[in-house]
């Protein structure tokens, strides 16, 4: 059977693992998790990143600095994972969904204003397989009613939007590092910080409500309980594991990349003869080859090709189901205006295997067996 997804690994990662041991420091905020942090602010120009457990806590973080009380309101995509919407139930605040664009699967920035109320405070904008929302336009509106932004970029490190990378251009950018991602350390993921007036309350906030980080910077001579935190602080060995990866990103980035255009180009007859809509990626979006998916007629189609390609050992799967037809959206939640989109299109989109060093031959397999699929229906 082709796997959907094999974790990346490079070939560094036990090396490191075994120097964070031999260091003797395996807890949070060692060596490789400084080196983590400092590769995501250099390289991507961020004003501060901080490692975290997971995507899940990085989002946790992010909505407890947007200090949301019960009752305010976080507008988001219904068509996301869970985690988009748990953080900001978790921080106290009431989930407004609306409805996405069908052409890149996310929010659709035209549908935001309209869903604002007085109770309105952030905006989370959710770049779906690593292609950018439409963000100047989610900024000004941001601007315009004085509400934060934060993104849900666990599906877009080393993406882009306007040459600036995902993650950098909200007020909190959120990324994944778990397994299933381009870059992984099992579990594990990033909070960037676009404005240094939260750093001191991030890190305050990610050490259990504690100033230790000022303590060991020497900025403090003792450290204490201070205000309200958590334990979002990744083990070294999982910081080490990552490190590795991160030294090569650009080399995983290609790969990746190789892949995605070879569906892409091998693809474009069922597009031509309108049997099947490919992803389309918007001008001034760099996407990262998280992921490539078809999108079939609808969804006892997209049921077929699944259950053939599995006949054929070849493993495919369909995203979300949407958030505001879940018990948990229908408790936290209401939908803003009309789901034109939003089950349509996610009923229809099915995910092909894509991974770092996903084998040609492989490749080739999947390719030949959709093809076939669609030649017979």
């Amino acid at each position: 059977m082709i796997a959907f997804n094999v974790p990346p690994y490079v070939g560094k990662e036990m090396d490191y693992m075994k120097q964070a041991v031999e260091n003797r420091k395996i807890c949070g905020d060692g060596p490789f998790t400084k080196k983590c942090n400092a590769w995501l602010e250099e390289n991507f120009h961020a004003q501060k990143a901080l490692l975290t457990t997971s995507g899940t806590t990085a989002l946790d973080m992010a909505m407890l600095l947007c200090d949301l009380k019960p009752g305010d309101e976080v507008i988001l995509p219904s068509y996301t994972f869970s985690s988009t919407a748990t953080a900001a139930v978790l921080a106290g605040a009431r989930l407004v969904f609306v409805d996405i664009r069908p052409d890149t699967m996310n929010i659709d920035e035209t549908k935001i204003e309209e869903a604002i109320t007085p109770k309105t405070k952030v905006i989370i904008a959710m770049h779906y397989a690593g292609v950018a929302c439409e963000m100047d336009t989610i900024m000004d509106i941001a601007r315009r009613h004085g509400l934060m932004v934060v993104e849900d970029a666990a599906q877009g490190v080393m993406s882009s939007y306007k040459g600036k990378p995902l993650g950098t251009i909200g007020d909190f950018g959120c990324y994944s590092f778990h397994e299933t991602k381009n870059y992984s350390m099992g579990e594990g993921g990033a909070l960037i910080i676009n404005n240094p007036a939260y750093n001191e309350r991030a890190e305050i906030l990610r050490e259990k409500g504690t100033n230790r980080s000022k303590f060991f910077r020497g900025q403090v001579d003792k450290y204490t309980w201070v205000d309200f935190g958590d334990s979002y602080l990744p083990s070294e060995l999982n910081a080490a594991y990552l490190y590795a990866q991160l030294e090569m990103a650009d080399q995983i980035n290609q790969d990746r990349l190789n892949s995605w255009n070879r569906y892409n180009q091998a693809f474009q007859s069922l597009k031509q003869a309108g049997k099947a809509e490919l992803p389309t990626i918007p001008e001034g979006c760099v996407h990262n080859a998280h992921m490539y998916y078809l999108k079939c007629k609808n969804l006892q189609e997209r049921t077929a090709l699944i259950s053939y390609l599995k006949e054929q050992g070849v493993l495919a799967v369909f995203h979300y189901v949407p958030l505001h037809s879940a018990p948990a959206g229908l408790k936290f939640g209401r939908f803003h205006g009309e789901d034109r989109y939003t089950t349509a299109e996610s009923e229809r989109l099915v995910r092909l295997p894509l991974y770092y060093k996903l084998d040609a031959k492989d490749q080739d397999k999947v390719i030949e067996s959709v093809l076939k699929f669609y030649a017979e229906v």
